[in-house]
């Protein structure tokens, strides 16, 4: 397993007020972390990331010169630049403003101000996602599981591909929605199902209730991951069938724990 240390990641900052960018470079190096450069701007975080790739772009919502979902977007679909992690830090804390943050693949959401603990788990998450680490599982080869990623957005797909492909699963089909995984799963056979809730065509509990009363794959272990805060949609996808939930952003680590109690068990 090769894993880093907090010390040995390069981090970008992106931040507008100068007040914010020292209070926050200082909590970075009380973390052990003293790779950090600093951007007051889009245009001049763009320069510095073109320069000199970090691990981590840590960045506010707002810029004079557009907004950091432009930014990550930006980042993602380039290839040279879509492995960068992305954590955004802000005091916008209305759910449907963080939710396209949350879909497009952000390692955390740190509030603004942020307690040691916020920082220490999105920094924890960021090592997560660059070091490997595989599952050791009793009952499986985890090079052979079969796993059936299905999300409606390409940016959570990769992510969530990253993330387990790190654990070592290595054989992974994607579906945009509920739709494309029931017609992948009818002439497939999978050993795990990680899934979004809200999808089109067929959402995560349409997909979830066809795996159980209607598959041949009836058994088939489900992780259902999503920013879904309503009590009732949660209630629902569980009394369906769902073996899991894990929220996004989700914690590696914490994927890690529940594939081991849903592949290991």
């Amino acid at each position: 397993m090769a894993t880093l240390s907090p010390s040995e990641l390069s981090i970008l900052l992106i931040e507008p007020s100068d007040t914010q960018r020292k209070i926050i470079t200082s909590r970075l190096s009380q973390e052990g972390i003293n790779n950090i450069q600093t951007a007051s701007t889009l245009a001049q975080a763009t320069t510095i990331i073109s320069r000199h790739q970090p691990d981590l772009v840590a960045s506010a919502m707002h810029f004079e010169d557009g907004t950091a979902l432009e930014l990550l977007n930006t980042l993602k679909q380039n290839p040279a630049f879509c492995d960068i992690q992305f954590m955004l830090v802000s005091s916008e804390c209305r759910r449907e403003q963080l939710e396209i943050y949350r879909q497009s693949g952000v390692v955390a959401i740190l509030p603004k101000p942020f307690s040691s603990e916020h920082l220490g788990k999105a920094l924890n998450a960021t090592i997560d996602l660059l070091s490997h680490d595989e599952l050791d599982l009793d009952h499986f080869d985890v090079h052979n599981i079969r796993v059936l990623v299905v999300d409606d957005s390409k940016m959570a797909r990769n992510i969530i591909r990253r993330t387990i492909t790190n654990l070592g699963l290595k054989l992974i089909t994607e579906a945009n929605d509920g739709a494309e995984a029931i017609a992948l799963m009818q002439d497939n056979m999978y050993d795990l199902v990680i899934t979004d809730y809200n999808m089109p065509n067929a959402d995560g509990l349409a997909l979830t209730q066809f795996i159980r009363n209607h598959s041949q794959q009836s058994h088939i272990p489900i992780l259902m991951v999503s920013s879904e805060a309503n009590d009732t949609h949660l209630s629902n996808v569980s009394q369906a069938g769902v073996n899991a939930l894990c929220d996004k952003p989700f914690e590696p680590q914490l994927v890690k724990q529940l594939l081991y109690s849903l592949l290991d068990s």
